[in-house]
């Protein structure tokens, strides 16, 4: 490859070889898929195999399970709605989602279920778009009553819990109150759920089908769905949560017969993606050319500048702040980014290796996909070794820090 003035160093992208590999060397990654982009000089390296006793070797193909950073995708059938006027940022969600009809909001955010207040203005589009509109996962709450209720009511995707289909999801929603007013605080996730089935809702289609009319079709994302059909089954690596106190490997999903093999009753914005490093490299390429793929238009300039620019008011950012910098196993990859776009985090800081605007996100399954504006930057690393370790959080983090290294102009 040699030295380039618009990509990537040999021996920068020799360096990043070595130490992915040093990962998959120590026993505790089996494998991994990673692809670095740069100004359309293209980088992967599949390294490792799909179990941790061996078997097939990993490949570029490899699908793999894409938990949260399904959350960068799921908001573009919503900018997709704004941009032909279908939606509005400031409209409230009463009309589709009328289980969030006149809230209540506690009182406490750790209080009890039934100490509250009325809410005191209806939820927006913008609060689901930037995680706002008053519930979500929220570890400074970890035991109180409404995060307990969160889980008791089926609502949060686990290993151990299928979800159900999307209009009973969202009854069972409505019962709980919210934490916070609309618009006060930054939570996560739970949000990115409801942005699916407001979508479902809006277009009269299931959000999967509008998701790959509008935006997996346009730009060949073949592998990219909410389950793996039997022919492409092999391609999937079991998933792995090691335990925290040995490391041992504990499979919580298989590929055949496992969670991943049939359509879901839930098709869930918040992490029920799959797809292949090349797949999600042609969503960020659109993101980065600001809209276009090839010759083709999917989302607005506007609609690409709002996604991933910061959206938290400083308010909003004090909350988010709380996520990265006071639980730091989640700086060990790319925790601490400061600001948070629509449904993905934004750089506004120089905090380590990467830089100022770099968009994007991770996922507890062991993923990672960024791209960086000004450097025309894509990179994405997928493993299927769950966060329940440091390992993958520490892989991600070299990962990048020999990525920005091997950037030479």
């Amino acid at each position: 490859m040699g030295q380039s003035n618009k990509g990537f160093s040999e021996t920068g992208l020799r360096k990043m070889r070595q130490v992915l590999t040093r990962h998959v060397d120590s026993g505790k990654i089996p494998g991994l898929v990673a692809l670095v982009s740069r100004n359309g000089e293209t980088h992967v390296e599949a390294l490792g195999t799909m179990r941790h006793d061996g078997g097939a070797p990993m490949r570029r193909d490899t699908i793999f399970r894409l938990a949260s950073t399904t959350k960068p995708i799921t908001v573009s059938p919503v900018m997709i709605l704004l941009d032909e006027c279908k939606l509005h940022l400031d409209d409230p969600v009463d009309t589709w989602l009328p289980e969030l009809a006149n809230r209540q909001v506690l009182k406490r955010p750790d209080g009890p279920l039934d100490d509250t207040v009325p809410a005191r203005r209806p939820i927006t589009v913008r609060d689901l778009l930037t995680s706002t509109f008053g519930l979500g996962m929220d570890l400074a709450l970890l035991g109180s009553p409404i995060q307990k209720a969160i889980f008791e009511s089926g609502i949060y995707d686990t290993p151990e819990e299928d979800l159900p289909e999307p209009d009973e999801w969202m009854r069972r929603l409505g019962t709980l109150p919210l934490c916070y007013q609309p618009g006060e605080r930054w939570q996560y996730h739970i949000s990115l759920e409801v942005l699916g089935v407001l979508v479902a809702r809006v277009t009269g289609q299931t959000f999967e089908t509008f998701l790959r009319e509008r935006i997996l079709d346009p730009l060949g994302m073949k592998d990219t769905g909410f389950y793996v059909p039997e022919s492409k089954i092999d391609r999937l690596p079991p998933a792995y949560t090691p335990d925290p106190q040995t490391g041992e490997f504990i499979v919580w999903d298989e590929a055949a017969g496992g969670r991943y093999s049939k359509p879901p009753a839930f098709q869930a914005g918040g992490g029920g993606l799959l797809a292949t490093v090349d797949d999600y490299h042609a969503y960020l390429q659109m993101l980065l050319n600001q809209g276009m793929y090839g010759n083709k238009r999917i989302l607005s300039r506007p609609a690409v500048q709002l996604m991933t620019t910061n959206r938290l008011t400083p308010e909003q950012q004090a909350f988010r702040d709380d996520l990265a910098k006071n639980n730091v196993h989640l700086s060990h990859g790319q925790g601490q980014h400061g600001g948070w776009g629509f449904g993905m985090a934004v750089r506004t800081y120089r905090g380590d290796y990467a830089s100022i605007g770099q968009f994007g996100w991770d996922g507890g399954a062991g993923t990672a996909a960024y791209a960086d504006l000004d450097n025309q930057l894509t990179g994405i690393l997928f493993t299927q070794v769950g966060m329940s370790t440091p390992d993958s959080s520490y892989l991600i983090q070299d990962f990048w820090t020999t990525v920005y290294q091997a950037i030479e102009d």
